[in-house]
């Protein structure tokens, strides 16, 4: 994984990661069970009670253009994909393990949305609320 992160320095975001997020939020919004909850400057997904996913609104965890997501336990072929993508970062946030995926291209947005639908997929088989 590319870097670790402190969630301790909220930055904030370009127009740019503010057009990124949005369109996020609306692909998700259409996904079963998933919900939306703003809070200081971030949007939280959830899938029923479980967070899978934030999206800065105004503020972000990390300099520069990133989501995050939580993963607890990822398949082989998510570590690996984990591992070698140079956009992906590593937080530990309320001893949980959350990843961020930094954004700076439109073409991005596949991937973004593709790391939220693996979270997403792992927030279904999660037994308690992270």
């Amino acid at each position: 994984m590319a870097r670790k992160g402190s969630v301790a320095n909220l930055q904030p975001i370009s127009e740019q990661m503010k057009a990124w997020s949005a369109a996020l939020a609306t692909e998700v919004s259409d996904w079963p069970q998933v919900r939306q909850v703003v809070f200081f400057g971030f949007t939280a997904l959830y899938r029923g009670k479980n967070m899978f996913g934030i999206l800065p609104r105004t503020r972000n965890i990390e300099t520069g253009n990133v989501i995050a997501f939580p993963i607890d336990t990822p398949s082989r072929s998510a570590r690996a994909l984990l591992e070698i993508d140079h956009r992906i970062g590593a937080i530990d946030l309320n001893n949980a393990r959350w990843f961020t995926f930094e954004m700076s291209h439109n073409s991005d947005l596949h991937d973004a949305l593709r790391w939220l639908g693996t979270a997403y997929a792992a927030a279904s088989r999660r037994s308690k609320p992270k």
